[in-house]
């Protein structure tokens, strides 16, 4: 593998990682789920729904090396099935979020960590158009004449997972910062940043079903 890394062209790497950062400002549903999370349960379960959704990356990217996400472009019915499951689950997440009755951020139990984690795993496998993404994005930068297609492939997208993992840990501890400041100025608000978060999970299953 080391050997196969240093075969990819320098510049076509740099090119890849900056289309990867870029990717990764650019709000979709991972962005926004790590954000609800933060704000909802602050910087720990920001961070652990960060960790959530890389795993969830890292099984999109096993499976296009293994070139399983091309039987979502051959049976549009699978696509459309996993799509709107994973929206009935942004819907049930919205829905917990709403009628949940919690005081100030931070006093999360540390069982919703693992929680935050599950959440972030299957609210990204539910969404095809992350295994579709990924199944185009990173061939783009692979060259059949340098070694196995399927090896390259895992390479980038170890890069990609990890400059994903690093942002969005980043982007949830931040956020869950933030949120925890402005819960302790106004001791009342977290019943308000739960509502917040239900509207951003519910928007989030209605673009799923749209898109």
């Amino acid at each position: 593998m080391i050997d196969l890394l240093s075969s990819f062209d320098p510049l076509l790497l740099i090119t890849f990682v900056t289309a990867g950062l870029l990717l990764n400002l650019t709000p979709g549903v991972d962005f926004v789920y790590v954000s609800a999370s933060g704000l909802q349960g602050g910087p720990r379960i920001g961070m652990a729904a960060a960790l959530g959704v890389n795993l969830g990356i890292a099984v999109h990217v096993l499976a296009a090396a293994a070139g399983l996400s091309a039987l979502l472009l051959a049976w549009p019915g699978a696509y459309l099935t996993i799509k709107l499951i994973g929206a009935a689950y942004l819907l049930y997440l919205a829905w917990q979020a709403w009628f949940t009755r919690s005081g100030p951020l931070g006093t999360t139990a540390p069982a919703s960590v693992r929680r935050a984690i599950w959440r972030g795993f299957l609210t990204n496998i539910l969404n095809p158009k992350t295994a579709l993404f990924i199944f185009a994005f990173i061939p783009q930068f692979t060259d059949p004449t340098i070694g196995p297609i399927w090896a390259q492939i895992l390479i980038l997208g170890a890069i990609f997972l990890i400059n994903g993992l690093v942002f969005s840990t980043c982007l949830g501890a931040l956020v869950g910062v933030l949120a925890q400041t402005i819960s302790g100025r106004l001791r009342s608000q977290g019943t308000r940043l739960n509502k917040l978060t239900a509207i951003l999970f519910a928007g989030l299953a209605a673009r799923l079903i749209i898109d």
